[in-house]
C-alpha cells in the first residue's frame, strides 16, 4: 500500500509533500530549531504548511533562472531547510546535490566543481567564513538560502514570486546527489534516479507497515542523506506525527522526548551510544518506544540492550539495516529484550527476499569465515547509477550486478551475514577491531567510545572516551583485555576530539593519522 501511495515510475522529491498534506494535511511536524529559509514558519508546522514552503522555495529557484536538469550544490548551516531546498529544487526539475554542512569548505569547494555545471546554494556565514573563493569561479550563480551578499542572490529577495508548476522528469533521470561519508577520504558523490530511491525505500516501507499509524516518529539523522528523504516519506505518507532533531545532546534529546513521547526512533548508531545515559533519567525518555531503527552501520549490543530496557512498552524491537549511500539498506535484523549480545554481536542480519541479496567472496582463496574474512557484496536495485565526476571510480566498485561494499565479513550456515571490518581499517593479525570494541564496551560501563586503530608499527592501539571524561580505570581495563588479542595501552581522548563523518561514523584513517602525528610530536 505505501509503495503505491509512493508510485511505480519513482520517489517524485519534488511532489512528495503534496502527496503527503493531500492525505493528511494536520499532520504535524515538530522541529527543534528554526528554519534558515522560513523562521516566521516556527517549530510546529502542518505538513500542508511545509508543502506551501517547498512551492514557494521552487518558485524563487525558478526566479534565480535555475531550470530542469541544472544542479543546485546545496551547501549551508545545518537544518532541516536542507532536504526541503531538495525538494524544492526538484520541483522544479533540477538535481539537488547535498554535501554536508561539517565538510571542510575546501572540500566542499572540491565536491561542487566535480559537479560543474551547478548553482552553489548557501548562506552568508558559509560564504564568508569557510567557503574559498574560488568557488565564485566555480558555481554558475551563488544563491543565498539567508543573508545577503554582493555576489550572490538571495531567495528571500525573491519572495512573492509568481508560483510555477511542478516539473516531471524520467524515472531514470538523476533525481538526487549525496555525498558518501568520507572515512577513506574525499567523499565520492553518488547519483540516484527516481527509479533507485524508489527501489531502496522498498524494504523501510515493509518494516514501517508494522508500526502503528499514529505513533510519533522521531528522526535524527544527517539531513544530507539519502535515508532523511526516506523517513520523511515512509512517516508523512503514512500521516504519522513527525519530530526532526538537529541537536543530539542527551539533555535536549531527554527534554524533547519526555514531553513528546515518541513511538519509533531513527538516529545514527553513535547518536544512539550517546543516548545510552536516557535510560537512567527519571523521566524515562524512552518508554513509550515501540521501534528503534538505525540504518548506517552496525551498532554495538551494549547500546541496543540498553535503550531496550529503558522502554517500557510490552515488546520493544530494534532495528538494523545494513547498507551504504551508494546502494541504501541491503541486509536487516531486528532485537527483542531477550537478546544479550551472545556470539552474534556482528550479525547484521538477512537480505530481503525479492529485493536485495548478498554474497561474500574470498580474499584468500579459503572459505570466508570468521578466521578468514572475505570481500562483502552486494546486489540490489536501489544501487546509485554513478559517481558524479569520478565514472571509473565507479567502476572499480562493479562486478556485473554486485557491488563491493568495502567491509570484509563471513555469512553463517543460516544465511546471517556478519560485519567484521572495513577492508582499509584490517590490523594483521589482529582479528575483528569491530568485535574487540563490543567486547570492551559491554564489559566497561563506564566506556562511551572505543576505536581499535593500528599505530605506525602496525600494532593496535585502543583510543578510548569514557563518561563525562572521566579517568579511566585501568586495572578494570586489564581485566575486560585480558582475553583479547594483545593491544598498546589505551589512549583517552573525549569524544568530540574523535574525527566524524556527516552521519557520525568514526574517520578511522584520519584517527589513526592524527595519533601517529601526535606522538610523532612528542
Amino acid at each position: 500500500m505505501l509503495l503505491q501511495r509512493i508510485g511505480n515510475s519513482g520517489i517524485g522529491l519534488g511532489t512528495l509533500l503534496d502527496r503527503a498534506a493531500a492525505r493528511h494535511p494536520a499532520n504535524v511536524v515538530v522541529l527543534d530549531h528554526d528554519l534558515d529559509v522560513a523562521p516566521e514558519l516556527g517549530r510546529r508546522c502542518t505538513v500542508a504548511e511545509l508543502a506551501d514552503l517547498v512551492d514557494d522555495l521552487a518558485s524563487r529557484l525558478w526566479a534565480a533562472k535555475v531550470r530542469p536538469g541544472e544542479r543546485v550544490v546545496v551547501y549551508k548551516s545545518d537544518g532541516f531547510d536542507i532536504p526541503l531546498l531538495a525538494f524544492a529544487a526538484a520541483r522544479i526539475g533540477a538535481v539537488p546535490v547535498l554535501l554536508s554542512p561539517k565538510l571542510d569548505g575546501g572540500t566542499a569547494a572540491e565536491l561542487l566543481r566535480r559537479a560543474r555545471p551547478a548553482y552553489l546554494l548557501t548562506d552568508r556565514a558559509k560564504l564568508d567564513a569557510e567557503l574559498p573563493p574560488t568557488v565564485h569561479e566555480l558555481a554558475e550563480r551563488i544563491l543565498l538560502a539567508a543573508g545577503e551578499h554582493p555576489d550572490a542572490v538571495g531567495l528571500r529577495a525573491l519572495a512573492g514570486t509568481p508560483r510555477v508548476p511542478a516539473v516531471t522528469m524520467p524515472p531514470d533521470h538523476p533525481a538526487l546527489v549525496t555525498h558518501t561519508s568520507g572515512t577513506t577520504g574525499i567523499p565520492k558523490m553518488a547519483v540516484h534516479t527516481g527509479r533507485t530511491l524508489l527501489a531502496r525505500y522498498r524494504p523501510q516501507a515493509t518494516a514501517a507497515a508494522l508500526v502503528r499509524r499514529r505513533e510519533t516518529v522521531a528522526v535524527h539523522v544527517s539531513f544530507v542523506h539519502s535515508r532523511m528523504v526516506s523517513a520523511m516519506a515512509i512517516t508523512l505518507l503514512r500521516g504519522a506525527p513527525l519530530l526532526i532533531l538537529a541537536d543530539e545532546d542527551p539533555a535536549h534529546v531527554a527534554e524533547l522526548f519526555a514531553r513528546l513521547r515518541p513511538g519509533v526512533i531513527e538516529a545514527h548508531p553513535n547518536s544512539f551510544m550517546l543516548w545510552e545515559e536516557l535510560a537512567d533519567d527519571p523521566r524515562e525518555p524512552l518508554a513509550n518506544v515501540r521501534y528503534f531503527s538505525s540504518t548506517f552501520d552496525a551498532i554495538h549490543p551494549r547500546t541496543i540492550h540498553r535503550l531496550l530496557t529503558a522502554s517500557r512498552r510490552r515488546s520493544p524491537r530494534f532495528a538494523q539495516l545494513y547498507g551504504q549511500s551508494e546502494t541504501g539498506p541491503v541486509v536487516g535484523r531486528t532485537y527483542t529484550r531477550r537478546w544479550t549480545g551472545g556470539t552474534d554481536g556482528r550479525c547484521v542480519g538477512m537480505p530481503f527476499p525479492g529485493m536485495t541479496d548478498v554474497r561474500v567472496v574470498s580474499r584468500d582463496g579459503r572459505p570466508p569465515s570468521p578466521s578468514s574474512p572475505g570481500y562483502i557484496e552486494v546486489r540490489s536495485d536501489g544501487r546509485a547509477v554513478t559517481f558524479l565526476g569520478e565514472p571509473e571510480r565507479y567502476r572499480q566498485q562493479v562486478d556485473g550486478d554486485w557491488w563491493r561494499m568495502g567491509d570484509v565479513g563471513y555469512r553463517t550456515r543460516w544465511g546471517c551475514l556478519h560485519l567484521l571490518d572495513r577492508e582499509v581499517d584490517i590490523v594483521p593479525g589482529f582479528g575483528s577491531t569491530l568485535v574487540a570494541e563490543d567486547t570492551l564496551l559491554a564489559r566497561l560501563a563506564d566506556l562511551t567510545e572505543v576505536v581499535v586503530v593500528p599505530d605506525p608499527d602496525g600494532r593496535a592501539v585502543p583510543v578510548v572516551c569514557t563518561r563525562n571524561d572521566r579517568p579511566l580505570d585501568l586495572d578494570a581495563w586489564r581485566t575486560a583485555a585480558a582475553d583479547l588479542p594483545p593491544m598498546a595501552p589505551p589512549v583517552h581522548w573525549r569524544l568530540d576530539e574523535l574525527p566524524h563523518t556527516a552521519t557520525t561514523k568514526i574517520k578511522r584513517l584520519e584517527l589513526a593519522r592524527i595519533l601517529a602525528s601526535r606522538n610523532g610530536d612528542r
